[in-house]
């Protein structure tokens, strides 16, 4: 048996007799995210880079010079998953500036949320110059997309593999590990209690999206369905939707399809801003 139907068998007897309880413990397991290590491929870029400490407790790589682009990874993620195009964006000019996530890396605390994502996005953006553009990767671009309706500014931003909407991320979740209904409903309650609101918030539908974007997905990730994707794309007025047929939830990072649209969106952004200057 594998652990995922033991879990499922675990909580679906104890989740009928103990509810809150099986709900605390998933709702723990769902916030508390593992640190993995970088794979051999992302050694090189990782090599590049400037540790940076940020304040508040967050920890960010730096590499190049040049108008400043952010970056932000998914749940377990880490900054160097993103290692070809940083080397991309560097070559043509930008300094990037990828922060470890809260509770990841080397950045403060245990516990990993959206939320929280969304706080650190707009701290580190405190500390640099104004952002040419934000990209994030799953949560991470949830998390920019969140951000943005708190006041975090840039030229253009990118939401790569993202979900559209909390509430079905932690249904899935709840699904995935087997919780009956009762203990679905307390495990959805005690998350809105901790990031501090209620999840139907927590939905793209609900944003004033008013920067140029791409939403870029792959049709196979079976992580975020691909349909998530468009449900940006149709709440953000002015955004390009790239589906790629391949790339999985992380392996389109690097496919040079997705790097050509950032630094093209990149490069028509500068360009506009040159031309009103």
């Amino acid at each position: 048996m594998s652990t995922l139907n033991w879990i499922r068998g675990i909580n679906g007897t104890l989740g009928r007799l103990a509810p809150t309880h099986v709900a605390r413990n998933m709702h723990q397991a769902f916030m508390t995210p593992r640190t993995l290590p970088p794979r051999e491929w992302e050694l090189a870029v990782l090599a590049k880079a400037e540790r940076v400490t940020l304040r508040f407790g967050l920890s960010a790589l730096r590499w190049g010079q040049g108008p400043a682009v952010l970056l932000m990874h998914g749940w377990e993620g880490r900054p160097t998953q993103f290692a070809a195009m940083i080397e991309a964006l560097v070559s043509a000019g930008y300094t990037v500036m990828a922060l470890d996530g809260p509770g990841h890396g080397r950045s403060r605390g245990h516990k990993a949320h959206v939320v929280l994502f969304a706080q650190a996005l707009l701290e580190a953006a405190g500390e640099l110059p104004r952002l040419q553009a934000v990209i994030g990767h799953s949560m991470g671009g949830a998390a920019a997309l969140l951000a943005s309706q708190w006041g975090l500014r840039c030229e253009v931003m990118v939401s790569i593999s993202a979900p559209a909407r909390v509430l079905a991320v932690l249904r899935g979740f709840a699904q995935r590990v087997g919780l009956p209904p009762k203990a679905r409903s307390a495990f959805i309650a005690q998350v809105e209690r901790d990031v501090g609101m209620p999840a139907a918030h927590l939905d793209v539908g609900r944003y004033h999206l008013d920067m140029p974007g791409l939403v870029v997905h792959a049709a196979d990730d079976h992580v975020v369905d691909a349909s998530e994707a468009l449900l940006i794309h149709d709440a953000w007025f002015d955004s390009r939707l790239l589906t790629l047929p391949q790339g999985g939830h992380q392996r389109l990072l690097a496919d040079p399809q997705v790097i050509e649209a950032v630094l093209g969106l990149l490069e028509r952004s500068g360009r506009q801003a040159r031309q009103t200057a």
